[in-house]
């Protein structure tokens, strides 16, 4: 394949296999505890979930013609990546997601938004779809437009 990958198809098909094995276990994931209403596609060259333009249309405030992420999944070069925007805007989001990998037994390697893994193993896919089910497209709406309103600050 040459170019970026249009589909989640493609992009699943341009993985390794043992990358495209593992990133699918976690969209599956994903996928199963995704509320009504988001919509998965390829953003930023990583398979993404976002809020669509008809229920959102002033879109993502970095780049309005981009729907509102929610959350990514990618191929990074040592490593693949979840990227969970709901855990990066909410304290309250954070902490429970953090309490309920800890109980799990794995390692969590995370940056703000960003959990970093090198197999499916190593993630405990019940909580992934836990935190997204958390999460209906209104009320991440809500959070947004709110966090926007206050210049970005989050409530600690």
């Amino acid at each position: 394949m040459t170019g970026k990958p249009a589909s989640v198809k493609e992009y699943l098909e341009s993985l390794p296999e043992d990358r495209r094995k593992a990133i699918s276990k976690v969209r599956a994931a994903v996928n199963r505890g995704l509320p009504k209403g988001y919509k998965e596609g390829v953003q930023y060259g990583m398979i993404g979930w976002s809020v669509p333009h008809s229920l959102f249309p002033a879109g993502y405030h970095c780049d309005p013609k981009q729907p509102l992420p929610f959350a990514y999944l990618g191929n990074q070069k040592n490593h693949m990546s979840l990227h969970l925007m709901c855990v990066y805007g909410d304290e309250g989001q954070r902490k429970w997601f953090e309490g309920e990998w800890r109980k799990s037994g794995k390692k969590l390697d995370m940056g703000k938004a960003c959990i970093r893994f090198r197999s499916a193993e190593d993630v405990p896919l019940d909580v992934v779809s836990a935190a997204v089910a958390r999460v209906p497209v209104d009320q991440y709406v809500a959070h947004y437009t709110a966090a926007l309103a206050s210049g970005g600050k989050r409530k600690r």
